[in-house]
């Protein structure tokens, strides 16, 4: 019986696929398990490379089978792929997890703590409840404007539209105003709770030094520095900032070939949430650079000048980035230069 070096486990709900092989790559094994098995399978197997794909619930596994002895790797899904034979099911899966485990060149994703996971899901709730508020103050400002109500866009007017509800002497019809009383009352509950989570993340920056130091930086603010901190893998990850940004997307997209290089849009890989936090504090910074005029960073001030607003967001937030990974690798604090930022 040859000996296993790799498993290739396709996680899922309920039944989990396992292909295991040997160092040459020849199958050792194929096996279905229930996930209550799945422990008591990986502790009877010797000491060999595990494989999954980096999904939701691939950083529990890891830690749990890493706990047992194993070596674990997460590879992103879309590196996987490419190796997924003919029709795609849970045995093909697991296959070409395995495969693609054993190439030399194979990129893998570090597995988190439940400490870190723990740390991220303030942000995921936050990112939540601003997009039900989102949806609330739409529908308020929807319904509002089929009786002629208009105000001007922005959370910093909903107040307005509220008072129009609550207001006795505004001519909305009967049958509609207690309707519109419950989404006023909806949209005020879910702003205390995003306060009450700002709240959180600022107390959460000023107790983390690495995130003091990244507030340094101009548009780093509590929420964007905390997310970076409590989001973003360790600097030792990446080379250089330029790796960094790449990993957030905020690199242009290659499609070079024959020597030409031909570079397109911003790629949009990686990091969602960080790379949305980044190119909104660069916004806030751009429009603050704008405002100064000739006091503002030369740099900047010289990319507004000649290139459109969101171009220079974009580009504003992968220097932040690379600023971000250079604080982070090195230490210190963001010192803007006399020439440029």
């Amino acid at each position: 019986m040859c000996e296993v070096t790799t498993i290739g486990l396709d996680l899922a709900k309920s039944i989990f696929q396992a292909h295991g092989a040997d160092a040459s790559g020849a199958v050792a094994f194929r096996k279905k398990l229930r996930r209550d098995q799945v422990l008591a399978f990986f502790s009877a197997q010797p000491r060999c490379l595990v494989a999954m794909e980096a999904c939701a619930s691939a950083h529990y596994w890891a830690r749990e089978i890493a706990a047992l002895g194993h070596e674990t790797r997460l590879i992103p899904p879309a590196y996987v792929k490419p190796f997924v034979k003919r029709q795609k099911n849970d045995m093909a899966d697991a296959e070409a997890i395995c495969e693609a485990a054993q190439r030399p060149t194979m990129r893998f994703v570090g597995a988190k703590s439940a400490e870190a996971q723990g740390a991220a899901v303030v942000f995921r709730t936050r990112d939540l409840l601003v997009r039900q508020r989102t949806q609330l103050i739409n529908a308020l400002r929807g319904h509002l404007g089929e009786f002629g109500y208009v105000v001007r866009q922005g959370p910093g007017h909903v107040a307005k539209l509220i008072d129009l509800v609550a207001d006795p002497a505004s001519e909305l019809p009967a049958e509609a105003r207690p309707v519109l009383a419950v989404i006023a009352e909806s949209l005020q509950s879910v702003q205390a709770k995003i306060a009450v989570l700002d709240r959180e993340i600022a107390a959460r920056a000023k107790a983390d030094p690495v995130a003091k130091r990244l507030m340094t930086i101009p548009g780093v603010g509590p929420v964007v520095a905390t997310a970076l901190v409590a989001l973003a893998p360790p600097p030792s990850t990446f080379r250089r900032g330029r790796d960094f940004a790449a990993w957030l997307g905020l690199t242009p997209k290659q499609h070079s070939s024959g020597g030409k290089e031909r570079l397109g849009r911003t790629s949009k890989m990686g990091e969602r949430s960080l790379r949305r936090l980044l190119i909104l504090g660069a916004s806030s910074a751009a429009s603050h650079a704008a405002r100064e005029g000739s006091s503002g960073s030369p740099w900047l001030m010289g990319m507004l000048a000649r290139k459109p607003r969101m171009l220079v967001t974009v580009a504003l937030a992968n220097k932040m980035a690379r600023i971000v990974w250079a604080l982070m690798a090195h230490g210190g604090s963001y010192r803007a230069p006399a020439a440029a930022m």
